[in-house]
């Protein structure tokens, strides 16, 4: 009964977000260094492991790839798949629902348990709004960049990983990566990026505006909205790949 209770909330938080801002001005800024916080601070670690997962799934294959009669361009067909269809949109998310869920939850029940939201509640702003709806829009329409560069280094360290450990010639890679490329499967891995984004910024922000307490309470909601962010994320992974590659 209890998980009802809260997926009720969550909605009519929802409910509260999508109003319309009220000074476009302020709500302009709050989006920008939303983007620089959630977005731009989330690039760097993005790209430093999908590059290097590349590599190591472009390895693992060529070790497994050991019989003769299986083409060796199959390494950077595999590599490619891999990379677009899961790694990139689903193991990147999760990766993110760590770094920028806890941040998120942090921040806006840190404001919490501060009476900062009381006081933006008694000056007639709708808190949610101001607070939410800026996250939500940057992760949404950021993340999907982050993702294109993370297929795009992740395949690049496949690559990498040949022409360093010989496993397999680079040439065969290229040939596998071009072969029976489907431009959909990026439009999917760019879908998904999308929703699971959504649920980045709404998750962590929900425990953290209903967080009651204080700093110890705060760190528990932080850790609540991680775990649950991330189950969430990978049923949705289940039911959202049923549906769109079905």
């Amino acid at each position: 009964m209890n998980y009802i209770e809260h997926i009720g909330k969550y909605f009519t938080m929802l409910g509260q977000v999508f109003k319309r801002p009220q000074k476009m001005r302020i709500f302009k800024e709050a989006l920008f260094r939303e983007l620089d916080d959630l977005g731009n601070k989330s690039l760097g670690i993005s790209a430093f492991i999908a590059f290097f997962v590349g590599g190591v799934v472009a390895i693992q294959t060529a070790l497994n790839v050991d019989n003769p009669m299986i083409p060796k361009y199959l390494i950077g067909f595999a590599t490619k798949r891999s990379i677009i269809l899961e790694f990139a949109p689903t193991f990147v998310s999760v990766i993110l629902a760590g770094k920028v869920g806890s941040f998120i939850t942090s921040s806006i029940g840190t404001m919490r348990v501060t009476e900062q939201i009381d006081a933006l509640e008694v000056m007639g702003i709708n808190s949610l709004n101001h607070l939410v709806l800026p996250k939500i829009l940057a992760t949404v329409f950021f993340y999907p960049f982050i993702i294109s560069i993370s297929m795009f280094l992740g395949i690049l360290g496949g690559y990498v990983a040949g022409m360093l450990t010989g496993l397999f010639s680079t040439v065969d890679y290229i040939d596998g990566i071009q072969l029976e490329f489907n431009p959909y499967f990026v439009k999917y891995a760019l879908i998904k990026t999308m929703v699971f984004a959504f649920v980045i910024a709404t998750i962590p922000s929900y425990h953290g505006y209903y967080v009651k307490g204080g700093a110890l309470e705060v760190g528990r909601a932080s850790t609540q909205a991680v775990v649950w962010t991330s189950v969430v994320i990978i049923v949705l992974n289940y039911f959202l790949t049923q549906i769109l590659l079905s």
